[in-house]
């Protein structure tokens, strides 16, 4: 019998990984918003002293591995794996950091749901006792992402009400085996579950309602946590969605409503990207992108926990899968959600 897989899709991990360092690194226009208190490092200039956006993005990204490592008390040698991945073709920011780091690397794309894609995939690397640490990471860049996937900056194209704004950001952590021996008054941040998601396709052609795309995938990742777990809601103290922003959000509210497990939802429930920016920052919909629920994880909710804020929180990064070629040939934009449970000992 395995006593690490949970009914469906969830994973236990017995052996609780640690996250020990965390950090975040956030462009002009999010050290502008509302969660700025929370970050470690905002840019003065979204090029970032680079050429080029792309530079800047993986620049950013480089940093934020670095400062959670050092918040750790580690050196970057001395992490055994590192999983990091972007928006960019061929993960472009996360390569070239990889690169210039030197830490065996496995590039994950899971669109914005990749920053908990990494956490959860490291975690089962180092509760499988395939490495003692690994360091996970995501990160985007408004510009990189717009000359992407929609238009020149030069342009001036207009952005309908439902469209989200590319958080130009980066968040890090450093996971590590639980040897539980860290001082009497300290606590322990581990990753006790993690729930693999589904590709849900609610058959959306507008690649600018990413958030009407996302947020049944969202629903039914944290439906079959709860199950696979036999939890409900209120048994959390914060169930955080990625980046659904503010209309995603609604969508979300309305997926869960006079649903028996999901009572006390609307009370412990938020999105990333509908609490990244103010109203009066004119970003529509709110924030999207990897680095976007990246860096409120790794900048706010990591800290909010050794604050003694919460015990145990759900964290459920989402992701519109869509590329440039699939909307020239006319294909919906699919999501996808994964979930990791953060607990305080």
């Amino acid at each position: 019998m395995n006593d690490k897989r949970i009914g469906k899709r969830t994973i236990k991990f017995p052996t609780l990984p640690e996250i020990i360092g965390a950090a975040s690194v956030v462009g002009v226009k999010e050290g502008e918003g509302p969660q700025a208190q929370w970050f470690d490092k905002i840019l003065q200039d979204d090029y970032y002293g680079e050429k080029t956006w792309e530079k800047a993005e993986s620049k950013m990204l480089k940093n934020s591995i670095s400062m959670a490592v050092e918040n750790a008390g580690m050196q970057v040698q001395n992490i055994d794996v590192l999983l990091s991945g972007d928006l960019l073709n061929q993960l472009m920011s996360s390569s070239y950091m990889a690169r210039d780091v030197g830490i065996p690397y496995l590039g994950l794309y899971g669109a914005c749901s990749t920053m908990t894609e990494s956490m959860l995939v490291g975690s089962i690397m180092v509760d499988g006792g395939y490495c003692v640490s690994a360091a996970a990471a995501a990160s985007s860049h408004f510009a990189t992402a717009e000359r992407q996937f929609r238009m020149p900056l030069e342009h001036g194209n207009q952005r309908p009400p439902q469209a989200q704004w590319t958080a130009t950001a980066a968040g890090s952590v450093v996971i590590k085996k639980n040897y539980g021996d860290t001082g009497a008054h300290d606590r322990h941040i581990c990753i006790t579950h993690g729930t693999i998601g589904r590709v849900i396709d609610p058959g959306i052609t507008d690649t600018n309602f990413m958030g009407g795309a996302m947020a049944p995938a969202a629903y039914d990742t944290i439906r079959v946590h709860l199950a696979d777990l036999d939890r409900k809601a209120r048994d959390y103290d914060l169930i955080l969605t990625g980046d659904l922003g503010i209309a995603g959000r609604h969508i979300m509210q309305d997926l869960t409503k006079n649903k028996p497990e999901f009572e006390g939802f609307k009370d412990i429930y938020e999105d990333c990207g509908a609490i990244m920016y103010d109203s009066n920052q004119d970003t529509h919909s709110g924030g999207s992108g990897c680095g976007c629920s990246a860096s409120i994880i790794c900048g706010r909710i990591i800290k909010e926990l050794r604050q003694k804020k919460y015990k145990r929180v759900m964290l459920v990064s989402t992701g519109a899968l869509v590329s440039t070629i699939s909307k020239q040939q006319g294909e919906t934009v699919p999501g996808i959600a994964h979930a990791v449970t953060l607990e305080v000992f």
